[in-house]
């Protein structure tokens, strides 16, 4: 039974990882699948919370990587749309980390923190207060209806 909890809280772990870079699923269906079956909050948090996180900075650092020029030429992108979301970034800064845990566009959100080049340091912090906000709020919402 304990390894089968194990390897529940590795795929929570590969799943939330994966949900947070650009590959489009629910990484909370999952959390709270897992949260089901392995009826661990603590370690559902811990371990969602970790995998999303690092998926998070895994898509900042994409992001930085990225060259204004690609983005224009690759997703046809007008100059001065990338000039009005660099002025919004600009102006909201890494406190838009906080918003990343949010379905659709909180992975894109991400990788503009790290293609317009936020602090590090504060955006992977505010990352990390944001998905863990977030899987706390289902962990408190589910874990009574599991236990």
């Amino acid at each position: 039974m304990e390894s089968l909890q194990q390897l529940g809280l590795l795929g929570l772990f590969i799943g939330t990882f994966l949900a947070a870079t650009f590959i489009p699923f629910s990484s909370d269906a999952l959390f709270v699948g897992i949260l089901a079956a392995t009826k661990d909050p603590l370690g559902c948090l811990v371990v969602g919370t970790l995998g999303n996180w690092l998926g998070g900075i895994t898509s900042y650092l994409l992001g930085r990587l990225a060259k204004w020029e690609w983005v224009e030429k690759a997703f046809r992108i007008k100059p001065e749309t990338l000039e009005k979301q660099k002025e919004r970034i600009d102006k909201y800064g890494i406190w838009m980390a906080l918003l990343s845990w949010i379905p659709g566009i909180g992975d894109v959100i991400t990788i503009a923190l790290g293609f317009y080049k936020t602090p590090w340091v504060g955006t992977f912090i505010l990352l990390l207060v944001g998905k863990a906000a977030r899987f706390a709020v289902w962990m408190y919402l589910f874990s009574g209806i599991f236990a």
